[in-house]
């Protein structure tokens, strides 16, 4: 029995969801965010309160998986996600330039890159970098690319990390 798939989504003041075949339209006060869900997978809207429901067992998964990117939406529309990472290394910089953001993290040039719409940007300081945005999927992405640019190294920490993010450190090699 999929457990998250049989929990209700509750729909705060100031949401408002519409359907129309298989694509589901959240509004809210930060944005509206439209998707594509699974014909499997049937939504029911009663009293602000939105439940999922799946017609064979061998859609277990993707009862789940639809009613969590559900709950995403209304949460994106009402408070929004944001990632926070750091740059660990000497010389390694952040700044935005325009809409642009540049990073100096050890190469010979600097890497230029480019939120997407829906994205925001913040640099509050030469080490740190806010993605921020109303869709969990975009923003997690955006902030991948952006760490992928220079990934933590285990020898000395050095690279693009999230906040929360543990770097297992390596010993490096013993002279004789």
């Amino acid at each position: 029995m999929s457990r998250i798939g049989l929990k209700d989504v509750n729909i705060p003041a100031g949401v408002t969801v519409s359907q129309n075949g298989n694509s589901v339209t959240v509004k809210g006060p930060k944005g509206e965010l439209t998707r594509e869900f699974a014909e499997e997978i049937t939504m029911n809207v009663k009293d602000n309160v939105v439940s999922f429901t799946r017609e064979n067992d061998s859609d277990k998964a993707l009862h789940g998986t639809t009613r969590a990117n559900f709950n995403n939406m209304v949460i994106g529309v009402t408070e929004g996600y944001k990632k926070t990472m750091t740059l660990v290394g000497v010389g390694y910089r952040a700044q935005m330039q325009g809409k642009k953001l540049v990073l100096n993290v050890g190469y010979s040039h600097p890497v230029e890159m480019e939120a997407p719409a829906g994205i925001a940007v913040e640099v509050p300081s030469t080490t740190s970098i806010v993605v921020s945005g109303i869709s969990k999927q975009e923003v997690g992405q955006f902030a991948a690319e952006i760490r992928s640019v220079r990934a933590p190294e285990p020898y000395k920490g050095k690279g693009i990390r999230y906040e929360d993010e543990v770097v297992r450190r390596k010993e490096g090699k013993t002279g004789k």
